[in-house]
Protein backbone atom coordinates (compact mmCIF):
# COMPACT_ATOMS: atom_id res chain seq x y z
CA UNK A 1 0.00 0.00 0.00
CA UNK A 2 1.49 3.35 -1.05
CA UNK A 3 2.01 6.27 1.32
CA UNK A 4 -0.78 8.31 -0.30
CA UNK A 5 -3.26 5.44 -0.08
CA UNK A 6 -2.48 5.02 3.62
CA UNK A 7 -2.95 8.75 4.19
CA UNK A 8 -6.27 8.70 2.32
CA UNK A 9 -7.58 5.75 4.33
CA UNK A 10 -6.55 7.29 7.65
CA UNK A 11 -8.04 10.63 6.64
CA UNK A 12 -11.33 8.92 5.76
CA UNK A 13 -11.48 7.10 9.10
CA UNK A 14 -10.66 10.27 11.07
CA UNK A 15 -13.54 12.16 9.51
CA UNK A 16 -16.76 11.87 11.44
CA UNK A 17 -19.50 10.11 9.49
CA UNK A 18 -23.10 10.94 10.20
CA UNK A 19 -24.82 8.00 11.86
CA UNK A 20 -27.46 7.60 9.16
CA UNK A 21 -24.73 7.31 6.50
CA UNK A 22 -22.80 4.82 8.61
CA UNK A 23 -25.95 2.72 9.19
CA UNK A 24 -26.76 2.69 5.47
CA UNK A 25 -23.18 1.72 4.60
CA UNK A 26 -23.35 -1.18 7.07
CA UNK A 27 -26.69 -2.26 5.62
CA UNK A 28 -25.25 -2.34 2.10
CA UNK A 29 -22.18 -4.25 3.29
CA UNK A 30 -24.44 -6.72 5.08
CA UNK A 31 -26.49 -7.23 1.92
CA UNK A 32 -23.54 -7.76 -0.40
CA UNK A 33 -21.45 -9.97 1.89
CA UNK A 34 -24.02 -12.13 3.65
CA UNK A 35 -27.38 -12.11 1.89
CA UNK A 36 -26.78 -13.10 -1.73
CA UNK A 37 -27.94 -16.71 -0.95
CA UNK A 38 -31.26 -15.25 0.22
CA UNK A 39 -31.93 -13.62 -3.15
CA UNK A 40 -30.68 -16.67 -5.05
CA UNK A 41 -33.24 -18.76 -3.14
CA UNK A 42 -36.01 -16.29 -3.98
CA UNK A 43 -34.99 -16.39 -7.63
CA UNK A 44 -34.93 -20.21 -7.76
CA UNK A 45 -38.31 -20.63 -6.06
CA UNK A 46 -40.31 -17.78 -7.56
CA UNK A 47 -43.11 -18.78 -9.94
CA UNK A 48 -44.16 -15.21 -10.73
CA UNK A 49 -44.38 -13.40 -14.02
CA UNK A 50 -41.35 -11.28 -14.87
CA UNK A 51 -42.98 -8.04 -13.67
CA UNK A 52 -44.03 -9.40 -10.28
CA UNK A 53 -40.73 -11.25 -9.93
CA UNK A 54 -38.78 -8.01 -10.36
CA UNK A 55 -41.18 -6.19 -8.04
CA UNK A 56 -40.79 -8.87 -5.34
CA UNK A 57 -37.01 -8.87 -5.58
CA UNK A 58 -36.90 -5.07 -5.48
CA UNK A 59 -39.29 -4.95 -2.52
CA UNK A 60 -37.27 -7.52 -0.57
CA UNK A 61 -34.10 -5.62 -1.38
CA UNK A 62 -35.51 -2.34 -0.07
CA UNK A 63 -37.08 -3.92 3.03
CA UNK A 64 -33.84 -5.75 3.86
CA UNK A 65 -31.71 -2.65 3.40
CA UNK A 66 -34.01 -0.54 5.56
CA UNK A 67 -34.47 -3.21 8.25
CA UNK A 68 -30.72 -3.67 8.64
CA UNK A 69 -30.26 0.10 8.49
CA UNK A 70 -32.81 0.50 11.26
CA UNK A 71 -31.18 -2.15 13.46
CA UNK A 72 -27.74 -0.59 13.08
CA UNK A 73 -29.05 2.95 13.56
CA UNK A 74 -30.94 2.10 16.77
CA UNK A 75 -28.12 0.02 18.27
CA UNK A 76 -25.42 2.62 17.69
CA UNK A 77 -27.54 5.63 18.66
CA UNK A 78 -28.82 4.10 21.90
CA UNK A 79 -25.75 2.11 22.99
CA UNK A 80 -22.98 4.08 21.28
CA UNK A 81 -19.69 2.15 21.24
CA UNK A 82 -21.21 -0.97 22.79
CA UNK A 83 -23.68 -1.02 19.92
CA UNK A 84 -20.77 -0.91 17.50
CA UNK A 85 -19.17 -3.86 19.32
CA UNK A 86 -22.37 -5.86 18.84
CA UNK A 87 -22.42 -5.02 15.13
CA UNK A 88 -18.76 -6.02 14.79
CA UNK A 89 -19.48 -9.37 16.43
CA UNK A 90 -22.44 -9.73 14.09
CA UNK A 91 -20.15 -9.37 11.05
CA UNK A 92 -17.94 -12.19 12.29
CA UNK A 93 -20.88 -14.49 13.07
CA UNK A 94 -22.50 -13.68 9.71
CA UNK A 95 -19.27 -14.55 7.90
CA UNK A 96 -19.25 -17.98 9.57
CA UNK A 97 -22.92 -18.55 8.78
CA UNK A 98 -22.66 -17.57 5.13
CA UNK A 99 -19.65 -19.89 4.72
CA UNK A 100 -21.75 -22.82 5.89
CA UNK A 101 -24.64 -21.69 3.70
CA UNK A 102 -22.39 -21.69 0.62
CA UNK A 103 -20.36 -24.82 1.39
CA UNK A 104 -22.92 -27.06 3.12
CA UNK A 105 -26.22 -25.55 1.89
CA UNK A 106 -27.08 -24.92 5.54
CA UNK A 107 -30.20 -23.07 6.66
CA UNK A 108 -29.71 -21.18 9.93
CA UNK A 109 -33.11 -21.97 11.45
CA UNK A 110 -33.98 -22.92 15.03
CA UNK A 111 -33.07 -26.55 14.35
CA UNK A 112 -29.57 -25.54 13.30
CA UNK A 113 -29.22 -23.28 16.34
CA UNK A 114 -30.11 -26.27 18.54
CA UNK A 115 -27.41 -28.27 16.75
CA UNK A 116 -24.87 -25.52 17.40
CA UNK A 117 -25.78 -25.20 21.07
CA UNK A 118 -25.41 -28.98 21.47
CA UNK A 119 -22.13 -29.24 19.56
CA UNK A 120 -18.95 -30.04 21.43
CA UNK A 121 -15.48 -28.92 20.39
CA UNK A 122 -14.59 -32.43 19.22
CA UNK A 123 -17.43 -32.28 16.70
CA UNK A 124 -16.77 -28.68 15.66
CA UNK A 125 -13.02 -28.98 15.04
CA UNK A 126 -13.32 -31.01 11.80
CA UNK A 127 -15.22 -28.07 10.27
CA UNK A 128 -12.27 -25.70 10.81
CA UNK A 129 -10.38 -25.23 7.56
CA UNK A 130 -8.28 -22.61 5.81
CA UNK A 131 -11.17 -21.58 3.53
CA UNK A 132 -13.33 -21.01 6.61
CA UNK A 133 -10.63 -19.01 8.40
CA UNK A 134 -9.95 -16.93 5.28
CA UNK A 135 -13.68 -16.24 4.88
CA UNK A 136 -13.93 -15.08 8.51
CA UNK A 137 -10.90 -12.83 8.05
CA UNK A 138 -11.97 -11.17 4.80
CA UNK A 139 -15.70 -10.70 5.25
CA UNK A 140 -15.92 -10.87 9.04
CA UNK A 141 -12.89 -9.42 10.78
CA UNK A 142 -12.10 -6.67 8.24
CA UNK A 143 -15.58 -5.06 8.32
CA UNK A 144 -15.68 -5.57 12.10
CA UNK A 145 -12.48 -3.56 12.52
CA UNK A 146 -13.90 -0.79 10.37
CA UNK A 147 -17.05 -0.64 12.52
CA UNK A 148 -14.92 -0.18 15.63
CA UNK A 149 -12.52 2.50 14.31
CA UNK A 150 -14.79 4.72 12.20
CA UNK A 151 -15.61 8.01 13.94
CA UNK A 152 -19.34 8.73 14.04
CA UNK A 153 -21.51 11.80 14.47
CA UNK A 154 -24.42 10.34 16.45
CA UNK A 155 -26.77 13.25 15.81
CA UNK A 156 -29.68 14.48 17.93
CA UNK A 157 -32.78 12.84 19.36
CA UNK A 158 -34.87 14.89 16.96
CA UNK A 159 -33.02 13.50 13.94
CA UNK A 160 -33.24 10.02 15.47
CA UNK A 161 -37.04 10.30 15.69
CA UNK A 162 -37.41 11.61 12.13
CA UNK A 163 -35.22 8.88 10.65
CA UNK A 164 -36.92 6.17 12.71
CA UNK A 165 -40.42 7.22 11.69
CA UNK A 166 -39.55 7.63 8.01
CA UNK A 167 -37.87 4.22 7.70
CA UNK A 168 -40.65 2.39 9.53
CA UNK A 169 -43.21 4.04 7.26
CA UNK A 170 -41.41 3.00 4.07
CA UNK A 171 -40.91 -0.58 5.32
CA UNK A 172 -44.59 -0.80 6.24
CA UNK A 173 -45.59 0.48 2.79
CA UNK A 174 -43.57 -2.16 0.93
CA UNK A 175 -44.92 -4.90 3.21
CA UNK A 176 -48.47 -3.81 2.34
CA UNK A 177 -47.65 -3.70 -1.37
CA UNK A 178 -46.51 -7.32 -1.17
CA UNK A 179 -49.36 -8.55 0.99
CA UNK A 180 -50.61 -10.74 -1.85
CA UNK A 181 -47.30 -12.62 -1.68
CA UNK A 182 -48.00 -13.66 1.92
CA UNK A 183 -48.87 -17.27 0.96
CA UNK A 184 -45.62 -17.63 -0.99
CA UNK A 185 -43.62 -16.17 1.90
CA UNK A 186 -45.44 -18.45 4.36
CA UNK A 187 -44.61 -21.46 2.19
CA UNK A 188 -40.89 -20.73 2.38
CA UNK A 189 -40.77 -18.92 5.72
CA UNK A 190 -38.24 -21.33 7.25
CA UNK A 191 -35.82 -21.10 4.34
CA UNK A 192 -36.19 -17.35 3.92
CA UNK A 193 -35.73 -16.72 7.62
CA UNK A 194 -32.80 -19.12 7.77
CA UNK A 195 -30.92 -17.32 4.99
CA UNK A 196 -31.55 -13.76 6.16
CA UNK A 197 -28.47 -12.44 7.98
CA UNK A 198 -28.18 -11.41 10.78
CA UNK A 199 -31.84 -12.06 11.60
CA UNK A 200 -31.55 -15.82 11.06
CA UNK A 201 -29.22 -16.52 13.97
CA UNK A 202 -30.29 -13.66 16.23
CA UNK A 203 -34.04 -14.36 16.09
CA UNK A 204 -33.68 -18.16 16.13
CA UNK A 205 -31.16 -18.10 18.97
CA UNK A 206 -33.63 -16.03 20.97
CA UNK A 207 -36.41 -18.50 20.17
CA UNK A 208 -34.33 -21.50 21.17
CA UNK A 209 -33.07 -19.94 24.41
CA UNK A 210 -36.59 -18.87 25.28
CA UNK A 211 -37.90 -22.39 24.69
CA UNK A 212 -35.07 -23.83 26.79
CA UNK A 213 -35.89 -21.42 29.61
CA UNK A 214 -39.57 -22.34 29.54
CA UNK A 215 -38.98 -26.07 29.27
CA UNK A 216 -39.48 -28.17 32.36
CA UNK A 217 -36.23 -28.56 34.23
CA UNK A 218 -37.49 -31.84 35.60
CA UNK A 219 -39.51 -34.20 33.48
CA UNK A 220 -43.08 -35.14 34.30
CA UNK A 221 -43.19 -38.67 35.71
CA UNK A 222 -45.20 -41.29 33.85
CA UNK A 223 -47.76 -43.51 35.61
CA UNK A 224 -46.11 -46.32 37.55
CA UNK A 225 -45.53 -49.50 35.57
CA UNK A 226 -45.30 -53.10 36.77
CA UNK A 227 -42.94 -55.87 35.67
CA UNK A 228 -45.16 -58.95 35.37
CA UNK A 229 -42.44 -61.61 35.21
CA UNK A 230 -39.73 -60.40 37.54
CA UNK A 231 -37.90 -63.75 37.72
CA UNK A 232 -37.28 -64.01 33.97
CA UNK A 233 -33.76 -62.86 33.09
CA UNK A 234 -34.05 -60.35 30.26
CA UNK A 235 -31.45 -58.07 28.68
CA UNK A 236 -32.24 -55.53 25.96
CA UNK A 237 -29.64 -53.39 24.21
CA UNK A 238 -30.80 -50.28 22.36
CA UNK A 239 -28.24 -48.85 19.93
CA UNK A 240 -28.99 -45.28 18.85
CA UNK A 241 -27.30 -44.65 15.53
CA UNK A 242 -26.04 -41.26 14.42
CA UNK A 243 -26.79 -39.95 10.90
CA UNK A 244 -27.33 -43.49 9.58
CA UNK A 245 -29.52 -43.32 6.52
CA UNK A 246 -31.51 -46.34 5.38
CA UNK A 247 -30.58 -45.99 1.71
CA UNK A 248 -26.97 -47.07 2.33
CA UNK A 249 -27.70 -50.32 4.18
CA UNK A 250 -27.52 -53.38 1.92
CA UNK A 251 -30.11 -54.95 4.27
CA UNK A 252 -32.54 -52.52 2.61
CA UNK A 253 -31.36 -53.22 -0.94
CA UNK A 254 -28.34 -50.92 -1.33
CA UNK A 255 -26.19 -52.18 -4.19
CA UNK A 256 -22.91 -51.98 -2.24
CA UNK A 257 -22.32 -54.78 0.28
CA UNK A 258 -22.34 -52.67 3.45
CA UNK A 259 -23.96 -55.28 5.77
CA UNK A 260 -22.05 -58.53 5.19
CA UNK A 261 -22.10 -59.50 8.88
CA UNK A 262 -25.77 -58.84 9.64
CA UNK A 263 -26.88 -60.51 6.43
CA UNK A 264 -25.25 -63.74 7.62
CA UNK A 265 -27.11 -63.80 10.96
CA UNK A 266 -30.52 -65.41 11.24
CA UNK A 267 -33.40 -63.63 12.91
CA UNK A 268 -32.30 -60.13 11.94
CA UNK A 269 -35.15 -57.92 10.75
CA UNK A 270 -34.60 -54.68 8.84
CA UNK A 271 -37.77 -52.62 9.21
CA UNK A 272 -38.39 -49.39 7.29
CA UNK A 273 -38.64 -46.43 9.63
CA UNK A 274 -38.98 -42.68 9.59
CA UNK A 275 -37.35 -40.23 12.00
CA UNK A 276 -39.36 -37.52 13.75
CA UNK A 277 -36.68 -34.90 13.07
CA UNK A 278 -33.47 -34.33 11.15
CA UNK A 279 -31.21 -33.40 14.06
CA UNK A 280 -29.85 -35.32 17.03
CA UNK A 281 -31.60 -33.74 20.02
CA UNK A 282 -35.13 -34.14 18.64
CA UNK A 283 -34.44 -37.52 17.03
CA UNK A 284 -32.97 -38.98 20.21
CA UNK A 285 -35.81 -37.59 22.29
CA UNK A 286 -38.34 -39.24 19.96
CA UNK A 287 -36.61 -42.60 20.34
CA UNK A 288 -36.81 -42.40 24.11
CA UNK A 289 -40.27 -40.89 24.68
CA UNK A 290 -43.63 -42.64 24.54
CA UNK A 291 -45.26 -40.15 22.16
CA UNK A 292 -44.50 -36.95 20.30
CA UNK A 293 -44.85 -33.95 22.58
CA UNK A 294 -43.26 -30.61 23.38
CA UNK A 295 -43.43 -31.19 27.12
CA UNK A 296 -40.62 -33.26 28.61
CA UNK A 297 -42.06 -36.43 30.08
CA UNK A 298 -40.07 -39.22 31.69
CA UNK A 299 -37.93 -40.93 29.06
CA UNK A 300 -37.48 -44.69 28.69
CA UNK A 301 -34.21 -45.25 30.61
CA UNK A 302 -35.41 -43.13 33.53
CA UNK A 303 -38.78 -44.91 33.56
CA UNK A 304 -37.22 -48.37 33.57
CA UNK A 305 -34.65 -47.35 36.19
CA UNK A 306 -37.45 -46.14 38.47
CA UNK A 307 -39.11 -49.56 38.11
CA UNK A 308 -35.99 -51.35 39.29
CA UNK A 309 -34.39 -52.26 35.96
CA UNK A 310 -30.58 -52.21 35.81
CA UNK A 311 -29.98 -49.39 33.31
CA UNK A 312 -26.67 -48.51 31.62
CA UNK A 313 -25.99 -45.60 29.26
CA UNK A 314 -22.79 -45.54 27.20
CA UNK A 315 -22.20 -42.67 24.79
CA UNK A 316 -19.85 -41.04 22.31
CA UNK A 317 -22.57 -38.55 21.48
CA UNK A 318 -24.73 -35.91 23.20
CA UNK A 319 -28.04 -34.13 22.89
CA UNK A 320 -30.18 -36.66 24.74
CA UNK A 321 -32.80 -35.53 27.29
CA UNK A 322 -31.71 -35.63 30.96
CA UNK A 323 -30.77 -39.19 31.91
CA UNK A 324 -31.28 -39.97 35.62
CA UNK A 325 -29.47 -43.25 36.26
CA UNK A 326 -26.37 -44.30 38.17
CA UNK A 327 -24.29 -45.72 35.32
CA UNK A 328 -23.80 -43.05 32.64
CA UNK A 329 -20.43 -43.49 30.89
CA UNK A 330 -18.74 -41.62 28.05
CA UNK A 331 -16.47 -43.13 25.42
CA UNK A 332 -13.49 -41.38 27.00
CA UNK A 333 -14.19 -42.92 30.37
CA UNK A 334 -14.62 -46.37 28.85
CA UNK A 335 -11.38 -45.99 26.85
CA UNK A 336 -9.46 -45.38 30.08
CA UNK A 337 -11.01 -48.45 31.70
CA UNK A 338 -10.57 -50.78 28.72
CA UNK A 339 -7.05 -49.83 27.66
CA UNK A 340 -6.52 -53.30 26.23
CA UNK A 341 -9.29 -52.84 23.64
CA UNK A 342 -7.77 -52.22 20.22
CA UNK A 343 -10.50 -49.84 19.01
CA UNK A 344 -10.95 -47.85 22.20
CA UNK A 345 -10.80 -44.56 20.28
CA UNK A 346 -13.87 -45.49 18.25
CA UNK A 347 -17.45 -46.47 19.01
CA UNK A 348 -16.43 -50.08 19.42
CA UNK A 349 -15.47 -49.37 23.02
CA UNK A 350 -19.15 -48.71 23.81
CA UNK A 351 -19.90 -52.32 22.84
CA UNK A 352 -16.92 -53.81 24.65
CA UNK A 353 -17.56 -56.23 27.54
CA UNK A 354 -21.37 -55.95 27.24
CA UNK A 355 -21.81 -59.68 27.79
CA UNK A 356 -19.91 -59.63 31.07
CA UNK A 357 -21.74 -56.51 32.20
CA UNK A 358 -25.07 -58.32 31.77
CA UNK A 359 -23.89 -61.51 33.48
CA UNK A 360 -22.52 -59.54 36.44
CA UNK A 361 -25.78 -57.68 36.99
CA UNK A 362 -27.48 -58.18 40.34
CA UNK A 363 -30.88 -57.79 38.70
CA UNK A 364 -32.94 -59.92 36.33
CA UNK A 365 -33.76 -57.04 33.99
CA UNK A 366 -30.95 -55.16 32.22
CA UNK A 367 -31.40 -52.31 29.75
CA UNK A 368 -28.34 -50.90 27.98
CA UNK A 369 -28.32 -47.87 25.68
CA UNK A 370 -25.37 -47.31 23.36
CA UNK A 371 -25.52 -43.81 21.87
CA UNK A 372 -23.07 -43.85 18.96
CA UNK A 373 -21.65 -41.21 16.61
CA UNK A 374 -20.36 -43.53 13.88
CA UNK A 375 -21.80 -41.86 10.76
CA UNK A 376 -21.56 -38.21 11.75
CA UNK A 377 -19.93 -35.81 9.31
CA UNK A 378 -18.18 -33.87 8.06
CA UNK A 379 -15.17 -36.24 8.41
CA UNK A 380 -16.80 -39.66 8.05
CA UNK A 381 -13.45 -41.43 7.78
CA UNK A 382 -12.51 -40.35 11.31
CA UNK A 383 -15.25 -42.53 12.84
CA UNK A 384 -13.98 -45.99 11.95
CA UNK A 385 -10.65 -47.92 12.25
CA UNK A 386 -8.51 -48.08 9.11
CA UNK A 387 -9.19 -51.78 8.58
CA UNK A 388 -12.82 -50.91 7.74
CA UNK A 389 -11.79 -48.69 4.85
CA UNK A 390 -13.07 -51.17 2.29
CA UNK A 391 -14.66 -48.70 -0.11
CA UNK A 392 -11.98 -46.48 -1.68
CA UNK A 393 -10.98 -43.84 -2.61
CA UNK A 394 -12.51 -41.68 0.11
CA UNK A 395 -13.13 -38.01 0.78
CA UNK A 396 -11.72 -36.88 4.10
CA UNK A 397 -14.44 -34.27 4.55
CA UNK A 398 -17.82 -33.25 3.15
CA UNK A 399 -16.14 -30.20 1.65
CA UNK A 400 -13.74 -32.42 -0.32
CA UNK A 401 -16.63 -34.73 -1.19
CA UNK A 402 -18.47 -31.93 -3.00
CA UNK A 403 -16.12 -32.44 -5.94
CA UNK A 404 -16.33 -36.24 -5.89
CA UNK A 405 -19.61 -37.94 -5.03
CA UNK A 406 -17.99 -41.37 -5.24
CA UNK A 407 -15.36 -40.50 -2.63
CA UNK A 408 -17.98 -39.04 -0.29
CA UNK A 409 -20.21 -42.12 -0.58
CA UNK A 410 -17.24 -44.43 -0.02
CA UNK A 411 -16.27 -42.66 3.21
CA UNK A 412 -19.86 -42.74 4.44
CA UNK A 413 -20.40 -46.37 3.41
CA UNK A 414 -17.37 -47.40 5.45
CA UNK A 415 -19.14 -46.04 8.55
CA UNK A 416 -22.11 -48.30 7.76
CA UNK A 417 -19.71 -51.23 7.29
CA UNK A 418 -18.26 -50.53 10.76
CA UNK A 419 -21.76 -50.24 12.21
CA UNK A 420 -22.60 -53.61 10.66
CA UNK A 421 -19.57 -55.17 12.36
CA UNK A 422 -20.41 -53.69 15.76
CA UNK A 423 -24.06 -54.78 15.66
CA UNK A 424 -23.19 -58.29 14.49
CA UNK A 425 -20.66 -58.75 17.29
CA UNK A 426 -23.19 -57.44 19.79
CA UNK A 427 -25.75 -59.98 18.58
CA UNK A 428 -23.19 -62.78 18.86
CA UNK A 429 -22.47 -61.75 22.46
CA UNK A 430 -26.15 -61.54 23.40
CA UNK A 431 -26.87 -64.86 21.74
CA UNK A 432 -24.15 -66.58 23.78
CA UNK A 433 -25.51 -65.58 27.21
CA UNK A 434 -27.06 -68.71 28.68
CA UNK A 435 -30.36 -68.57 30.58
CA UNK A 436 -31.05 -65.00 29.46
CA UNK A 437 -33.63 -63.76 26.98
CA UNK A 438 -31.89 -61.09 24.95
CA UNK A 439 -32.75 -58.59 22.24
CA UNK A 440 -31.08 -55.82 20.23
CA UNK A 441 -32.66 -52.78 18.58
CA UNK A 442 -30.75 -50.39 16.35
CA UNK A 443 -32.48 -47.12 15.42
CA UNK A 444 -30.90 -44.02 13.90
CA UNK A 445 -31.67 -40.54 15.22
CA UNK A 446 -32.03 -39.21 11.64
CA UNK A 447 -30.65 -39.70 8.15
CA UNK A 448 -28.04 -37.85 6.12
CA UNK A 449 -27.74 -35.99 2.81
CA UNK A 450 -24.73 -36.83 0.65
CA UNK A 451 -25.06 -34.23 -2.06
CA UNK A 452 -28.57 -35.00 -3.33
CA UNK A 453 -30.14 -31.74 -4.55
CA UNK A 454 -27.01 -29.94 -3.39
CA UNK A 455 -27.62 -30.80 0.28
CA UNK A 456 -25.11 -32.26 2.71
CA UNK A 457 -25.30 -33.72 6.21
CA UNK A 458 -28.61 -33.04 8.03
CA UNK A 459 -30.70 -30.49 9.91
CA UNK A 460 -33.08 -29.36 7.15
CA UNK A 461 -36.56 -28.61 8.59
CA UNK A 462 -38.83 -31.65 8.38
CA UNK A 463 -41.48 -30.00 6.24
CA UNK A 464 -38.96 -29.51 3.42
CA UNK A 465 -36.38 -32.19 4.30
CA UNK A 466 -35.38 -34.68 1.58
CA UNK A 467 -36.12 -38.32 2.28
CA UNK A 468 -32.42 -39.07 2.80
CA UNK A 469 -32.57 -37.09 6.05
CA UNK A 470 -35.54 -38.92 7.59
CA UNK A 471 -35.63 -42.43 6.09
CA UNK A 472 -33.76 -44.42 8.72
CA UNK A 473 -32.90 -48.04 9.57
CA UNK A 474 -34.73 -49.89 12.34
CA UNK A 475 -32.90 -53.21 12.81
CA UNK A 476 -34.15 -55.78 15.32
CA UNK A 477 -32.89 -59.12 16.61
CA UNK A 478 -34.20 -61.33 19.43
CA UNK A 479 -32.70 -64.54 20.77
CA UNK A 480 -34.45 -67.78 19.75
CA UNK A 481 -37.58 -65.90 18.66
CA UNK A 482 -37.86 -64.38 22.14
CA UNK A 483 -40.49 -62.17 20.55
CA UNK A 484 -42.26 -62.38 17.21
CA UNK A 485 -42.22 -59.38 14.88
CA UNK A 486 -45.64 -58.22 13.73
CA UNK A 487 -46.51 -58.24 10.06
CA UNK A 488 -45.86 -54.52 9.54
CA UNK A 489 -46.76 -52.82 6.28
CA UNK A 490 -46.17 -49.15 7.09
CA UNK A 491 -43.04 -47.24 8.07
CA UNK A 492 -42.29 -47.44 11.78
CA UNK A 493 -41.88 -44.32 13.84
CA UNK A 494 -39.18 -43.82 16.45
CA UNK A 495 -41.69 -43.88 19.33
CA UNK A 496 -42.12 -47.60 18.66
CA UNK A 497 -38.91 -48.16 20.60
CA UNK A 498 -40.51 -47.16 23.91
CA UNK A 499 -43.49 -49.49 23.60
CA UNK A 500 -41.54 -52.38 22.10
CA UNK A 501 -39.04 -52.31 24.97
CA UNK A 502 -41.90 -52.36 27.49
CA UNK A 503 -43.12 -55.51 25.73
CA UNK A 504 -39.67 -57.12 25.86
CA UNK A 505 -39.48 -56.55 29.62
CA UNK A 506 -43.10 -57.69 30.03
CA UNK A 507 -44.07 -54.40 31.65
CA UNK A 508 -47.67 -53.37 32.23
CA UNK A 509 -48.21 -49.63 32.00
CA UNK A 510 -50.98 -47.12 31.27
CA UNK A 511 -48.81 -45.42 28.63
CA UNK A 512 -48.14 -48.65 26.70
CA UNK A 513 -49.55 -48.45 23.16
CA UNK A 514 -49.91 -51.79 21.39
CA UNK A 515 -50.29 -50.01 18.04
CA UNK A 516 -46.75 -48.70 18.28
CA UNK A 517 -45.30 -52.00 19.53
CA UNK A 518 -43.48 -53.88 16.76
CA UNK A 519 -43.75 -57.23 18.61
CA UNK A 520 -46.62 -59.60 19.23
CA UNK A 521 -47.62 -59.83 22.88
Amino acid sequence: MSKWVKISVLSFLRQKMQLWKFAMLMSIVNLLLYNIPFFVFVSNHSELTIFWYIFLQLSLLIVMLLANFLACYILVFLFRYFGRVLIAIGHIISSICVYFVYVYSTIIDDSMIKNVLNTRSSEALPFVSWPLLLTILLIGVVPAIYVLVQKIDYGTWKRFGIVLGSVIGVVGLFILLNFNRILWISKYDTELGGLLMPWSYTVNTGRVLSAMHKANKKEILLPDGRIRNEDEKTAVVLVIGESARRANFSLYGYEKHTNPCLESIGGVYALPARSCATYTTAGTKAILEYKSQRTLYEILPNYLYRMGVDVVWRTSNWGEPPVHIDEYETRGKLAKRYKEYIDKDYDGVLFYNIKQRIIDSQKNKVFIVLHTSTSHGPSYNSHYPNRFQKFVPIAESVEEGRSSKEKLFNAYDNTILYTDYLLANLIDSLNSIDQWKTAMLFVSDHGESLGENGLYMHGVPMKVAPKEQYEIPFIVWTKNDFRTIKNLSDEIEQHSVFHSVLNLFDIESEVYDAELDIFER
